[in-house]
């Protein structure tokens, strides 16, 4: 499979090591192209990455007809256009997350891939990960009896990145972070939480600095989730049950998770459980898409299009909560 990276960030640059790597561990899938705005900066990308083609400008990308997936690596305020861009030219998608800037473009980019039944899914890595599929068991087997509660946290020091402080660039600690623990709670309780409740502050420029969200899911089931555009938080993920917990280490790439007892009104770690060693961690999304292109999909089972939809709806309605207005909004 080739894969042409549209965009030449850091996160770009993330995938290309990906593809390099799974390249030479034999897998049937080549980093075949990038292309950027800058014709200099596609250049630079290409010589330090290793990528034999580039280009400069993103039509020019797409008009390569030997391209197999786009890896759209651009701010969450373009992703709508940029895979319009790629629809326009017959392309199949991995678009990384946040998906769109919003629930209506997402609506209006999956409904176009779908009549025109391309292949497109969102890039949110934990969605594929192994480590999704280990909590998902040791919940579903009754390890820690019915689940009651989760909490779950993540942030970084971003808040003086551009693209993180303006509303144009679709700014904010919830798209970027927030969204993770979004997806974290739904892998565990569900895509539909009953009612959702939010509060945090702003940037002076109006996008959200810090939130707490609260989630409320059938049975009583409460998620508390906090995230941060203004430090690194303990990044963990807890999932509370009648007789334990499952604790999750870093939910924005998972690195161990560790099942601990109730016994006697005392807690006891019971179970760790290592997650498998990786490339990056991008390498199964890369796979999932392969999967599904191999097979004839339009979308990927990991991150279904309906579940990319349900989150951007919960993130509009966080916003508009918090009163974060994008100007396409």
């Amino acid at each position: 499979m080739r894969v042409a990276i549209l965009g030449a960030g850091s996160i770009a640059r993330s995938m290309a090591a990906t593809l390099r790597g799974m390249r030479y561990a034999g897998e049937d899938v080549e980093l075949y192209a990038v292309g950027s705005r800058d014709a200099e900066r596609a250049e630079q990308f290409a010589q330090r990455e290793g990528v034999t083609r580039f280009y400069g400008s993103y039509e020019e990308l797409l008009a390569d007809d030997k391209i197999d997936l786009v890896y759209i690596a651009t701010p969450h305020s373009h992703h709508a256009a940029h895979m319009r861009m790629c629809l326009e030219r017959g392309k199949a998608v991995l678009c990384e997350k946040a998906f769109t800037g919003n629930a209506a473009q997402a609506k209006d980019v999956l409904a176009s891939f779908e009549k025109a039944g391309l292949f497109v899914t969102e890039a949110i890595w934990t969605r594929y990960m192994p480590s999704r599929k280990m909590v998902t068991e040791l919940v579903n087997d009754g390890t820690i009896g019915p689940v009651t509660g989760l909490t779950c946290n993540l942030g970084y020091a971003i808040d003086r990145i551009p693209r993180i402080r303006e509303p144009e660039l679709a700014g904010g600690a919830l798209l970027d972070v927030g969204v993770y623990c979004l997806n974290f709670s739904a892998m565990v309780l569900g895509e539909e939480p009953d009612s959702i409740r939010a509060s945090g502050v702003l940037m002076d420029t109006g996008v959200d600095l810090t939130d707490t969200i609260t989630c409320i899911y059938p049975g009583n089931i409460v998620a508390s989730l906090f995230t941060t555009a203004r430090g690194m938080p303990d990044r963990m993920g807890i999932v509370y049950g009648e007789k334990g917990f499952i604790r999750v280490e870093n939910i924005n790439n998972p690195s161990r998770i560790e099942v601990w007892e109730t016994q006697k009104s005392s807690l006891y770690p019971t179970h760790i459980y290592p997650v498998p060693r990786q490339i990056t961690g991008y390498e199964y999304e890369v796979r999932a898409c392969m999967e599904a292109l191999r097979d004839g999909k339009t979308e990927c089972e990991e991150m279904p299009h309906a579940a990319t939809c349900g989150i951007m709806e919960q993130m509009d309605g966080i916003r508009r909560q918090l009163g974060v207005v994008y100007p396409f909004d």
